[in-house]
């Protein structure tokens, strides 16, 4: 009879939970830009497309370089000490985009901030991942999100309560009245500024947390990987989990990266899975939502503050959602819930073109996108870095997932910096009709071609998957 492992449950929680506050802080650093957006723009004096399109995509460049660098340094550095990179990324970004003094310090501290969001998005869920039980992997991966979700639900609240400290500023106030007035000097430095608190406790957090066995192993290290995976589950999880990895790694890729296993042709398919799903969770539109939520709402007839408080409801859908995918994530498994996200967007996407198409704005429009976050949440949102953090092989698995979390990032800096171009051009309607017919395909080739990974080791999935 096979014997029932008893895990270190704290242990496993404190360190995901660690590990989980990147994802908070790129949840927060994600969202901020959307409640400050108002703001900054009349203290800059932006007023043309191109110049609003960098100003809210400048951390997305960031984001690129810091998948890049983990492509070419998680498999080398390990997970731990680029996540303590980012996290001092974080608490300089906060403070450098708050004190900035022109448009050029202000983008070029949100790309520092990006750097930071690219790592972290990308090894956080990884780290937690390699830590976590297989029959719980999912929900500890979801945990990841759902610290994304917190993140910016407290970016959205703290935005709201900020701009609320201006009583002088009347609630349909012009671009003029705005730049002259505290939330276009000072407010929106203190949205950014704030988030050098839980920047620096990450920072510091991250110093005590054990590298992944994995990577440890894969590394030669074996001794400190036995003592992680004794730690996580006594001494038969230890040997049985290490005699796993071993077996998907062969005597050569010991203590080295083959980069040239990523041109493996079965390799190569799940690369292709992975970048699909990448683009397809930026490209299925509500990020846009996400960063352009007080344009949506404002052509949806809403003041200012009107805005501020319905940015603040969107997040929290979006943290409610995550708790649905934590419950069903490990019983329904992944695939189900991704098919079952992509065909309701669509739809939902398709009533949303409708309402603007027919003017009916109002509070039509806020159900609607509200109800099309929530499906986007607990589907699309948690299951791509769930997903992403199963089907590469150990040996690869670091470079093989900063690949597909650069495509992350191309599809969202494409999709956040051409929006205000594609609207101008394709009007509100044409242009979430667009995001609709994207989540069709989606859902067609995810039906198609992706695996269900649900309840099994990594090694496991690594040998069925070939």
């Amino acid at each position: 009879m096979e014997q029932k492992v008893e895990y270190n449950q704290r242990f496993i929680w404190l360190v995901s939970l660690t590990a989980a506050l990147g994802g908070f802080l790129f949840g927060y650093d994600w969202v901020v830009i959307g409640g400050a957006k108002p703001f900054y723009e009349p203290y800059f004096n932006i007023t043309s497309a191109t110049d609003q399109g960098w100003g809210t995509s400048s951390a997305l460049v960031g984001c690129m370089l810091g998948a890049i660098l983990c492509i070419i340094l998680s498999d080398r550095l390990g997970r731990k000490r680029l996540l303590i990179f980012s996290g001092f990324l974080f608490s300089l970004s906060a403070v450098g985009t708050a004190l900035a003094d022109s448009f050029w310090w202000f983008n070029f501290y949100r790309i520092a901030g990006g750097i930071a969001m690219g790592i972290a998005l990308n090894l956080s869920p990884l780290y937690i991942a390699e830590i976590a039980p297989p029959e719980k992997r999912g929900m500890f991966v979801t945990i990841n999100q759902l610290l994304i979700m917190i993140g910016v639900l407290l970016a959205q609240v703290i935005n709201w309560q900020i701009s609320l400290l201006d009583t002088l500023m009347p609630d349909a106030a012009t671009f003029e009245q705005i730049a002259a007035s505290w939330n276009g000097n000072y407010g929106w430095r203190w949205m950014f500024g704030v988030e050098v608190i839980p920047a620096m406790l990450f920072f510091i957090l991250m110093f005590f947390v054990p590298e992944s066995a994995r990577w440890l192993i894969k590394n030669n290290e074996e001794t400190k990987a036995r003592k992680i995976l004794q730690r996580i589950g006594g001494e038969f999880y230890e040997n049985q989990a290490v005699t796993e990895i071993k077996t998907t790694l062969r005597t050569e890729d010991l203590a080295r990266v083959n980069f040239k296993e990523l041109l493996n042709k079965r390799v190569v398919k799940f690369l292709a899975i992975g970048v699909f799903l990448a683009f397809l969770q930026q490209w299925s539109g509500v990020n846009v939502i996400i960063y352009y939520a007080a344009d949506i709402f404002q052509a949806a007839g809403y003041t200012l503050k009107q805005m501020m408080l319905n940015i603040v409801v969107i997040g929290s859908v979006m943290v409610l959602s995550v708790f649905i995918t934590i419950f069903t994530v490990d019983k329904f498994g992944r695939k189900k819930l991704l098919l079952i996200g992509t065909s309701a967007m669509a739809f939902l996407y398709l009533l949303i073109g409708y309402s603007f198409y027919v003017d009916q704005g109002g509070w039509v429009v806020v159900f609607l996108v509200l109800a099309n976050v929530m499906f986007y949440s607990f589907t699309l949102a948690p299951l791509l870095w769930v997903v992403l953090s199963e089907i590469f092989p150990t040996r690869i698995r670091g470079a093989a997932m900063s690949i597909a979390a650069l495509a992350h990032w191309v599809g969202n800096f494409t999709l956040t910096y051409s929006f205000p171009t594609i609207k101008e051009n394709l009007g509100w309607a044409n242009n979430f009709w667009l995001y609709g017919v994207i989540c069709a395909i989606g859902f067609v080739v995810l039906y198609l071609v992706l695996p269900e990974t649900k309840g099994k080791s990594l090694e496991q999935i690594e040998r069925e998957l070939g």
